[in-house]
């Protein structure tokens, strides 16, 4: 992401609307050259780089978007490393240790460091030059760390990444975000409210399957002291929120006129129309394979009931829970199905602690014959949903007779 100097937007009333990059050829342009100079650098020092980039950027008025784009290279792309034949605190130490020995002359210089190198080559077992320990000397320093790795973007991918981490920096001021998550088929709730949690973010969920979720989340300036934490985290879930298909946001802004420094307030819209692109990757399409088989023979059954995969969010004290299938007839009726085939005993006493704050009365149960349940502490007995056991693989039968 984009630090708050270079963020771009402009102002429309109270509407704000984010600066973002054309992909035209001139854009193309502008990324490609930046790409170039970190090519160009690889294997050389972190202050090389920036002196490179700044002859780069010259007296242009694309000043902001230069740095922009190469702020996120050297981020996102790149690996700077600290190389040097000892850790530099400790070759520093022996350099000058070694070196008391001898009188502070000019040409005691040289022969102490190769003297030191000849040492160093016998403890570390490899051939260490003298001009190695020269640059190792201070390689902590961040100038002088090096250009290991630089993973190259495509100049449209850049653009991309900019262009999202300028919407990205408008929620660093944001009061509250209410997010309306329509109706997905299939479900894509999973990876969202992952990184949700992920990230700690605070929420509530209010709505149903059938007319979409409305999940508002408190910002960073809510709180009773603003936190840049929390508002770096709040910006990173918009990645995630692009793998959903249908949504639309509302955010509400905190921030200060340019001119008198007086509080106003912002708002800012943005919906799955937006042509923003997401580096998240995806989330897996099935949690298990037991998932995946069961929807695949379901596939081949013939029944009215129309299978849904993760289309549905039910909330529960501080966190929400995302049934693995929705069951759905023609008449209107519907089952949520969660199948049970992970044994660890963390993750079966959240699940049956989820399943009983559920409060739903549509709740099956498929629960893996192999898990040891009465080790992990769970009674059956307290579990207020129909259940199916079955041992490798569950049966859509199974499940047909339950409905």
């Amino acid at each position: 992401m984009l630090p708050s100097d270079l963020l771009s937007y402009r102002m429309n009333g109270e509407a704000i609307a984010p600066k973002r990059l054309n992909l035209d050829a001139n854009a193309i342009a502008l990324a490609a050259e930046q790409i170039e100079c970190f090519q160009n650098c690889l294997g050389k020092t972190q202050g090389e780089l920036d002196r490179q980039l700044r002859d780069l950027e010259g007296d242009s008025p694309d000043y902001r978007v230069k740095r922009g784009l190469a702020h996120l290279l050297r981020n996102s792309f790149s690996t700077f490393e600290i190389v040097s034949p000892l850790e530099p605190q400790l070759l520093r130490q022996r350099v000058f240790s070694h070196a008391a020995g001898t009188p502070p002359l000019p040409n005691n210089r040289t022969p102490s460091l190769e003297s030191l190198s000849s040492i160093l080559s016998k403890e570390l077992n490899r051939e260490v030059l003298p001009v190695e320990i020269q640059k190792g000397l201070y390689a902590d320093l961040q100038e002088n760390r090096i250009l290991t790795e630089f993973e190259t973007p495509a100049p449209d991918t850049l653009l991309h990444r900019y262009n999202l981490s300028q919407v990205q920096g408008i929620f660093y001021r944001a009061s509250e975000v209410t997010l309306n998550a329509h109706r997905n088929v299939p479900g894509e709730y999973k990876l969202l409210f992952r990184y949700l949690k992920l990230f700690q973010l605070m929420f509530y969920i209010e709505g149903d399957v059938e007319h979409g979720f409305t999940i508002t989340l408190d910002g960073p300036t809510s709180l009773f002291k603003s936190s840049t934490r929390y508002g770096l985290a709040f910006a990173k879930m918009l990645p995630a929120l692009l793998h959903v298909t249908k949504w639309s946001l509302k955010a509400v802004l905190q921030h200060k006129d340019f001119y008198t420094g007086a509080k106003k307030k912002g708002i800012f819209e943005l919906d799955d129309r937006c042509n923003l692109v997401t580096h998240y990757p995806p989330g897996k399409p099935y949690d298990s394979m037991i998932e995946e088989s069961f929807a695949k023979r379901w596939e081949k059954t013939k029944t009215e009931w129309v299978l849904e995969r993760e289309v549905n969010l039910i909330p529960i004290p501080g966190s929400v829970m995302i049934p693995d299938f929705r069951l759905v007839h023609p008449d209107g009726k519907d089952y949520i199905l969660e199948i049970v085939g992970y044994w660890r005993p963390e993750y079966l006493r959240k699940k049956f602690s989820q399943v009983r704050q559920s409060d739903v009365d549509n709740l099956i149960l498929a629960i893996s014959e192999r898990l040891n349940l009465e080790k992990s502490g769970i009674k059956m007995e307290d579990v207020p949903a129909k259940v199916i056991w079955f041992k490798d693989k569950l049966s859509p039968k199974a499940v047909l007779e339950v409905l």
